[in-house]
């Protein structure tokens, strides 16, 4: 069997350590760095030949910086005879899966084809936006589930009473519908629409069994904050004791957790797939021990 190691890459360093710890893996020594120009350079200061690496990294914002680190690293692993199998905990692009308005190109299926182009034999990610992304990767390529290690760190931190857990929308409502199976509360879901030119988030309005209940918002990701904003805003005219959100991928670009406090969200937390102050659920058990499945 080929000897195994952990590389992490610097959007997920502490989350690749802690995946290697969990396997008990080495970490491969290799270095990363960028230019003051903004050219990215990776150094190999191992032999990986016939070994297989996880490469652990993560594309959030700078996106293509990240990206481009991931293929630069994939790329010299296979080229020096390592089988490489990408950890990216959170897949830029995921949500450009598809043509929503005539002439837009798919994103996601540009970064399939760069993966496999620089040797990726397999994609392991973290609630991604859609299943149905997944077919447009031509390697083997999961999602690992936060869900239950969400329902665990609000069971031991959160002490909600009475709670209602709502999906902002039909898109995400199975991933929120098992966190309420697993959290054992009820579930309930709003009708969202979004403007696909000006992003704009409108929730339709309908009657909710939300009165005096603590309501908890979970989403697979926190960009702008406009959906869980409108979804607070929507809970809490209707009587709504409490407003926390949760989610899988915490982006939370420029001012979105400050218009969410505004909106009379309690709490906002986020796991560990994007570093930062709300990422307080640690997903590296459940990666691992996905990983542990793998066959080489």
């Amino acid at each position: 069997m080929a000897e195994k190691l952990v590389l992490a890459g610097p959007a997920s360093e502490e989350l690749g350590r802690s995946v290697a710890e969990k396997l008990g893996l080495p970490m491969l020594n290799g270095e990363f760095r960028v230019f003051p120009d903004g050219e990215s350079k990776f150094t190999l200061n191992d032999k990986v030949s016939g070994r297989s690496i996880y490469l652990v990294q993560s594309t959030y914002q700078p996106v293509d910086q990240h990206l481009f680190q991931l293929l630069l690293a994939s790329h010299h692993l296979s080229e020096e005879g390592a089988k490489v199998t990408a950890v990216v905990p959170y897949l830029a692009y995921a949500r450009q899966d598809k043509e929503f308005l005539p002439g837009e190109g798919v994103s996601l299926g540009i970064v399939a084809h760069l993966m496999r182009s620089v040797g990726v034999r397999r994609l392991v990610t973290v609630d991604i936006h859609s299943a149905e992304g997944l077919a447009l990767f031509s390697i083997p390529t999961y999602s690992v589930s936060a869900i239950p290690s969400i329902v665990e760190y609000a069971r031991e931190n959160l002490h909600l009473k009475d709670a209602v857990v709502i999906s902002p929308d039909f898109g995400g409502s199975k991933r929120t519908e098992a966190f309420a199976q697993l959290y054992g509360a009820p579930f309930l879901k709003l009708s969202k629409t979004r403007d696909r030119t000006s992003g704009e988030v409108t929730i339709k309005e309908s009657k909710l069994e939300v009165e005096g209940k603590e309501v908890v918002i979970v989403d697979d990701i926190i960009s702008t904050g406009g959906t869980v904003k409108a979804a607070a805003e929507t809970v809490m005219k209707q009587g709504a004791r409490r407003a926390i959100a949760l989610c899988v991928h915490g982006l939370f670009v420029g001012n979105a957790l400050d218009a969410m406090e505004r909106a009379s969200v309690d709490a906002v937390v986020s796991t560990n797939t994007v570093p930062g102050k709300n990422s307080l659920v640690d997903v590296s058990g459940a990666i691992a021990s996905h990983l542990r499945t793998l066959e080489e």
